[in-house]
């Protein structure tokens, strides 16, 4: 047993060894801004319900620099809904630039998808960017997002993105996640391959490939909508191409109970997807398996280097992440062994359910195992 927690343990190093070349790689990728090249953009903003920050959120996606033609389209299922008159808000500041559909499109499983195909969501831009109510940018977003479409090999366009939490001890784990946890397994994972996936806090596709693939009603038969968007472009010939620009997700759990359930969805979702590679993902958390091989080996001429190359190559890693992804509050070292432990509960929880909660709504993630109820 001791010598499997060992194999383990060095096996995760090696994989934080990995994590911090590709991480390093993207902090000193130049950032790409459009001069010449300009489409036209469509940004479909789902909507459903109040979420901190969300005024300035969806005001970010308006205040663009940008010197073509550009729309916001606001999104939302009901007129009822709380955050309608944040949205008309929104459209009131930039009425040239904001339209609000109402509604939704019956029979689409997925519902952000079914929130925006429908009548009056029709997009106009030569670029159509799908990015979620809770993500933030700067004025240069749609700059670097024309950049990615210089070549017209790319058929879609995706972005990285920090968290944005708030001063709770929750929240900051949640953050931690993904700029230390996902963040990197996505880099690592393009080091063996093209990307064929998109990641949801921005989803940027030409709409004349969007129309080839079906539209929007072809990424509504699954909750991954990101994904199933990056194999379709990459089924039909075209690149996805991963943007250096990064984005800004607000992380809003309060209880460790909803951090448990939103992560939870992520695990189950992921395993869904991509069950071998999903298996092994527990190889990403080097440290807790360091500190197990050194409580019950007894080796401590082994045990102690083994750790004390763990802990630094797991410090590296939160630094490199925070500086590829101007992650700017004050740094969290002390939260790492409890973050990369609940991390690792996570991943074993995912394996005995497929059942995941959305906005209220149950989900079957189709995960290749015995079904059990996502706790919360």
């Amino acid at each position: 047993m001791t010598t499997a927690i060992l194999v383990v343990a060095l096996a995760g190093a090696t994989y934080l060894v990995l994590a911090n070349v590709r991480v390093a790689a993207f902090l000193l990728r130049p950032a790409e801004y459009a001069s010449e090249f300009l489409p036209s953009f469509s940004i479909l903003k789902p909507i459903a319900g109040l979420e901190p920050q969300l005024y300035e959120n969806l005001r970010s996606a308006c205040d663009q620099n940008y010197g073509a033609f550009f729309e916001v389209i606001l999104c939302l299922h009901d007129e009822t809904d709380a955050a309608m008159s944040v949205a008309q808000r929104i459209a009131d500041e930039f009425p040239s630039i904001v339209r609000i559909a109402v509604g939704t499109t019956p029979g689409i499983k997925n519902p952000k998808i079914a929130n925006l195909a429908k009548a009056g969501a029709e997009p106009r831009g030569e670029i159509v960017v799908i990015a979620d109510s809770d993500i933030g940018v700067d004025r240069r977003y749609l700059q670097a997002l024309a950049a990615s479409f210089g070549s017209e090999r790319t058929g879609s366009a995706t972005c990285l993105y920090r968290g944005a939490p708030s001063r709770t001890i929750v929240s900051r784990l949640g953050a931690m996640q993904i700029e230390e946890g996902f963040i990197p397994s996505v880099l690592v994972a393009l080091a063996l391959g093209k990307l064929r996936f998109c990641l949801g806090a921005t989803m940027a596709v030409r709409r004349s490939v969007l129309e080839q693939i079906g539209g929007l009603p072809a990424l509504g038969e699954t909750i991954a909508d990101d994904h199933k968007l990056g194999q379709l472009v990459s089924s039909h010939g075209r690149e996805i191409e991963l943007s250096r620009y990064v984005v800004q997700t607000a992380v809003p759990e309060a209880t460790i109970r909803a951090l448990l359930s939103h992560e939870l969805r992520w695990a189950r979702t992921n395993f869904a997807l991509a069950p071998a590679g999903y298996a092994f993902s527990f190889l990403m958390y080097a440290l807790p398996f360091a500190l197990l091989y050194l409580a019950v080996s007894e080796n401590l001429g082994v045990g102690l280097p083994l750790l004390a190359a763990v802990l630094v190559l797991r410090l590296l890693l939160h630094f490199l992440a925070r500086a590829a992804l101007n992650v700017t509050r004050p740094a969290d070292v002390w939260l790492i062994p409890l973050r990369d432990c609940m991390s690792l509960a996570v991943w074993f929880i995912s394996l005995f359910g497929k059942r995941v909660t959305w906005r209220g709504a149950s989900f079957d993630t189709g995960a290749p195992r015995p079904g059990q109820d996502e706790i919360g």
